[in-house]
C-alpha cells in the first residue's frame, strides 16, 4: 500500500498532506478534512497567522499532527523555505494540496503588470515548484499525490478575471503535463470550485445570484470540494483529471443567444 493514502481515501500510516491556503476559507476545509482522514497536516499561510494556528491547535486537540508554515507564494525564494520546513517538522510530504490562489479582477485592455505577474507567482509558479520539490523529496518506497485547486471557469472561459483565467488555464495544462512527467509513483488530478463561497467582488448576495443560475441551482460548498480531494486521494488509477465541484457551472448554456432561439422557435412553432 502505497504511503499516501488506501482505496478509501483514508490516509496510511505516517501520511502528510501540505495545504497551501490552509489557513481560511476552502485550504481551511480541505485540510480538516484531511487531518480526520488520518493525515498529518502542514498548514501553509501568508496572512491569516492566527487562524492558521488555531487550525493546528484544533486538529493537535483531536489527536492529530499539525505543523504551521508560512510563506508569501509571490517570493520565489519563501517558497523554497516550505518542503524543508514540512520535511523537518512533520517529515517527508506525501499529499500536496495547490489551494492558495491570488483573485484580482482585470481585463485584457486594462492589464496592470503587477497583477499580470502576481497571478502567474502566486496561482501557477508556486504550484508547479512546489510539485518539483514534493517530487525530489517522496521517499523511495513511497507513492505520492498532487490535487491542484484551479476553478471551473478553465472549462468555460470568460473575459472576467483575465489574467487569473489565464493562470489557472496554465495549471490546468501544468496537471496533466505532470501527470506524465511524474507517473508512476505519483498521480496529479484537479478540483476545479463554482459557485462555493462569498467573495469581496460580488456583493454580499453574490454567491446566492451566481448558483441560482446554474445547472443545479445550488452552491457547490467547500465541504463538496474537500469530498472530491478525499476522492482523488484513493482513487489510484486516476491521473490527470480534474473534477468540477461546481453544481454543474461549466455546462451552463442558457445564454441569450440559446433562449432567444428556442423562444423564437417555440413562437414559430405554436403560429405557424
Amino acid at each position: 500500500m502505497p504511503a499516501s493514502e488506501n482505496p478509501s481515501g483514508k490516509a496510511a500510516p505516517g501520511a502528510i498532506a501540505l495545504v497551501t491556503g490552509a489557513g481560511k476559507r476552502i485550504g481551511r476545509v480541505i485540510a480538516q478534512r484531511l487531518a480526520r482522514e488520518g493525515f498529518s497536516i502542514a498548514i501553509h499561510y501568508n496572512r491569516s497567522e492566527a487562524e492558521a494556528a488555531e487550525l493546528a491547535a484544533a486538529i493537535v486537540a483531536g489527536g492529530g499532527r499539525a505543523h504551521v508554515v508560512t510563506a508569501n507564494l509571490a517570493d520565489a525564494a519563501a517558497v523554497e523555505t516550505i518542503m524543508p520546513s514540512v520535511h523537518e517538522a512533520l517529515g517527508p510530504v506525501t499529499l500536496l494540496v495547490n489551494c492558495a490562489s491570488a483573485f484580482i479582477p482585470d481585463d485584457a485592455l486594462a492589464l496592470e503588470g503587477s497583477t499580470f505577474d502576481l497571478h502567474f507567482a502566486v496561482n501557477l509558479r508556486a504550484p508547479v515548484f512546489l510539485a518539483g520539490e514534493f517530487a525530489r523529496r517522496l521517499p523511495a518506497d513511497a507513492d505520492g499525490c498532487i490535487i491542484n485547486v484551479i476553478d471551473q471557469r478553465v472549462w468555460k472561459l470568460t473575459p472576467q478575471f483575465f489574467s487569473y483565467t489565464l493562470t489557472k488555464s496554465a495549471l490546468w495544462t501544468a496537471t496533466r503535463t505532470l501527470a506524465q512527467a511524474l507517473a508512476p509513483r505519483i498521480r496529479v488530478n484537479a478540483v476545479g470550485p463554482g459557485p462555493t463561497l462569498e467573495n469581496i467582488y460580488d456583493g454580499p448576495d453574490g454567491l446566492a445570484k451566481e448558483a441560482a443560475n446554474v445547472p443545479l441551482r445550488r452552491p457547490a460548498p467547500p465541504d463538496d470540494v474537500a469530498e472530491a480531494v478525499v476522492y482523488l486521494v484513493g482513487a489510484r488509477s486516476v491521473t490527470g483529471q480534474m473534477i468540477a465541484v461546481d453544481s454543474g457551472q461549466h455546462l451552463g448554456w442558457e445564454t441569450p443567444d440559446i433562449t432567444a432561439f428556442y423562444s423564437d422557435g417555440a413562437e414559430e412553432q405554436e403560429h405557424g
